[in-house]
């Protein structure tokens, strides 16, 4: 059982000492957006045992308004009381699976989605681990996307309400339980990133969408706003969501090995290829905005091509060096996902390109430890250097023929997600912009 789960009786328990009043039930939609709904505590041990119904219909990817009763069902493994000023009264939450009436998991569940991922992992004898770095930005409001400083990368500056606010927000994680490694200013002025101690991808992935709500209450309460789009001012570096990751087989890291040059093992090696593979598939799921192309353009430190390195920043994939005598640090980084990706959905289509790079045995590739950007494109063309999709239009298309995603996600939320990112692409497609009116008005 994980080191945080609390059994019923603990959870009521907890219930009384800390005098909750109000209990959250959360669940995920197929975008990533946190939906959720209050019941009172006399409520809660009946809810525990036989889950909420509630309007699938209203719940974007969920199902059609004929057959719209599903069911949360929260599990007892992510209880947690929200720190003090997060909420009006004292209040607990619990992160929810969804399942028919009857019981069944729903298949479109993005929670449900990863928890399939991960048993095909464990019937291959492992168990995916990440660490994500998750990037942000604090600024005045949500209507103004002005930078608040002039800071850079690990800048110590004089307290201000940016800073502060990330203090907080780093305290109230860790009042939850949660591990946090580190915390700094980024690149680009006014952006933060977080670091979380590596955990398996199922309790990552909660604890990304808590963190999530946590870091913009603290942010409101410093009278801020923090946004986690992936490119919301122009001119400087986007944010990403760097995840690292590896899998683990009997306790020991499967990526290690003594012997090999790189320290990396053949399921490492068959992991990184198969990453490298199929990155322009799984892009649409990792970066799933018409924003997300905004960031992932060559100048602002974000990947653009499909190689691996060691010490290449510019790489999709960096295997990132550690200490001699921790087997257990040896891990893949991949750098193209960004923090408003659904994260259940990014880890399973990550793990499931990992996983077919070492069933197929694909081969990996040498190393590329020059920057890239600044290779000539016949020099990319040798390496045998592609480049991720452009734009979300051309990251669908792409997505669209993929075998690997649609086993991932299954064909009931492969079609509803694909369908919805077309919907998003019309719209954003037969806009105006104020581009086309600066440039175009005064001169045609």
């Amino acid at each position: 059982m994980p080191e945080n789960s609390r059994p019923m009786e603990e959870i009521l328990r907890t219930i009384r000492d800390r005098k909750i009043e109000v209990v959250r039930f959360w669940l995920t939609d197929v975008l990533g957006r946190l939906k959720g709904f209050n019941i009172s505590v006399g409520e809660l041990e009946r809810g525990l045992s036989e889950g909420i119904m509630f309007d699938g219909s209203s719940v974007e990817g969920f199902v059609r308004i004929e057959e719209s009763d599903l069911v949360a069902f929260p599990d007892p493994t992510t209880f947690r009381v929200l720190p003090e000023g997060v909420g009006s009264v004292p209040t607990a939450i619990l992160i929810c699976d969804i399942k028919y009436p009857d019981g069944r998991p729903f298949e479109s569940d993005p929670r449900g989605v990863l928890r399939r991922n991960l048993e095909k992992a464990r019937a291959m004898g492992y168990e995916y681990y990440v660490g994500p770095e998750l990037e942000f930005f604090y600024f005045p409001s949500e209507s103004d996307p002005t930078p608040l400083d002039r800071g850079g990368y690990f800048d110590i500056m004089p307290l201000n309400q940016a800073s502060a606010a990330r203090k907080d927000a780093v305290l109230a994680l860790m009042s939850m339980g949660f591990r946090v490694e580190a915390s700094h200013h980024e690149v680009a002025h006014s952006q933060h990133e977080i670091d979380f101690r590596y955990s398996d991808a199922l309790s990552m992935a909660d604890l990304l969408q808590v963190a999530k709500v946590i870091i913009k209450e603290k942010a409101r309460a410093h009278g801020l706003f923090a946004s986690f789009m992936p490119k919301p001012v122009f001119g400087i570096n986007g944010s990403g969501m760097h995840v690292h990751q590896s899998l683990f087989s009997g306790g020991e890291n499967a990526f290690y090995s003594d012997s090999d040059p790189y320290n990396l093992s053949d399921v490492a090696k068959g992991f990184i290829a198969g990453l490298l593979a199929h990155a322009r598939e799984i892009t649409a799921v990792t970066n799933q905005w018409i924003n997300s192309y905004k960031r992932l353009v060559v100048g602002y430190e974000a990947p653009v091509y499909i190689c691996w390195g060691r010490k290449n920043r510019s790489a999709l994939v960096r295997v990132p060096a550690f200490k001699k005598g921790r087997a257990s640090s040896c891990r893949a980084e991949y750098r193209a996902p960004d923090p408003a990706c659904n994260p259940y959905l990014a880890f399973s289509v990550m793990l499931a390109a990992g996983l077919a790079g070492i069933k197929n045995k694909y081969p990996l590739p040498e190393p590329v430890e020059e920057d890239i950007y600044r290779l000539p494109d016949e020099v990319k063309r040798e390496y045998g250097i592609d480049a991720l999709p452009d734009s979300l239009y051309s990251a669908i298309e792409v997505m669209e023929k993929s075998e690997v995603v649609r086993e991932a996600l299954g064909p009931e939320l492969f079609a509803k997600y694909l369908a919805n990112k077309r919907e998003e692409w019309e719209r954003y497609r037969i806009q105006v912009t104020d581009y086309e009116i600066r440039e175009y008005l005064p001169n045609l």
